[in-house]
């Protein structure tokens, strides 16, 4: 029995299949099984039950599990808190909001390396439902995202606030100057993915006004959403800070709404039981780097 066994055999279990635990790995499907065999054969036990299609393991795996998962987590301590921070080799794999790889994303990867300059990074720009998913399942490390991760077992870290307001094209035509939830529920709004915290967090903002959107046109990232709002095709909700060319070019427009659409908290988190043991020193380095508002706690009154 040996570490690469034990690896492999955690990410089987893990990710539910020899094929993704491949891809984790970087290793062939082959490779994998044959590593299974071999720990199979040396401990004397089957530890997948192959009656199934997915990777699911027998009583002695579920057992194994444990075992494995925690000698993984001593060795990538061992290298973190042992190793030179330039010696410290391994990936991270990270997943990212758009809103971050729009801002602070290249400056916070540059002092990654700085840090950690054996490090390899693996990105991931995808919608917050998609990364919180691939986080619980182990195939994250780390998520930079809107909102919190829920759950008991990750450790979030606040990034900031961002302000986000209503925009749509000049020509677009308006029958107020100021719009409410029930004035825009009858018009075409854009947004992202319903999987998506931007989705979400308009129909929160339109069902707190005691209204609802009656026509939802969805894609998957924000530059696509003020494409399609400057061409005069609905309403979207954007950054005013990555879209300033935009406004001043007359391409769009910021929507007064009563009332306002609140602040986005961005968070990064990373999962306690990640293997990278790195992960929360980044989570840190992160909202260092981040340049999003740090909203001021209010002051205590004195007694």
């Amino acid at each position: 029995m040996n570490f690469k066994q034990l690896e492999t055999f955690y990410w089987a279990v893990k990710l539910g299949s020899f094929s993704s635990a491949a891809e984790r790995l970087n290793a062939t499907q082959s490779t994998v099984s044959m590593r299974i065999i071999e720990l199979e054969r040396d401990l004397g036990v089957e530890l997948f039950d192959r009656s199934q299609r997915t990777a699911r393991p027998t009583a002695k795996g579920r057992e194994l599990i444990h075992y494995a998962e925690e000698a993984l987590r001593l060795s990538q301590e061992m290298q973190h808190r042992i190793a030179a921070a330039e010696s410290n080799l391994g990936v991270l794999r990270m997943g990212v909001a758009e809103m971050v790889t729009l801002t602070w994303l290249p400056e916070f990867v540059r002092r990654i390396h700085e840090r950690y300059p054996k490090m390899t990074l693996e990105l991931d720009e995808a919608l917050t439902q998609d990364l919180i998913d691939n986080l619980n399942q182990g195939a994250l490390d780390l998520v930079l995202i809107p909102g919190r991760v829920p759950g008991y077992n990750v450790t979030p870290v606040s990034l900031g606030y961002v302000e986000f307001a209503w925009m749509a094209s000049p020509e677009f035509e308006l029958e107020s100057n100021v719009l409410t939830p029930r004035i825009m529920q009858d018009l075409p709004v854009i947004t992202l993915s319903r999987e998506s915290y931007h989705h979400i967090s308009i129909e929160d903002w339109f069902r707190a006004g005691d209204a609802y959107c009656r026509r939802m046109d969805t894609c998957k990232s924000l530059t696509v959403a003020a494409s399609l709002a400057a061409a005069g095709l609905g309403l979207t909700l954007l950054p005013p800070r990555c879209y300033t060319d935009e406004i001043k070019a007359g391409r769009l427009k910021i929507i007064p709404t009563d009332p306002p659409f609140p602040r986005v908290e961005f968070t990064v988190t990373s999962a306690v039981e990640s293997m990278q043991s790195a992960a929360p020193s980044i989570a840190k380095l992160a909202a260092e780097v981040s340049d999003f508002e740090m909203l001021k706690k209010p002051a205590r009154a004195r007694d």
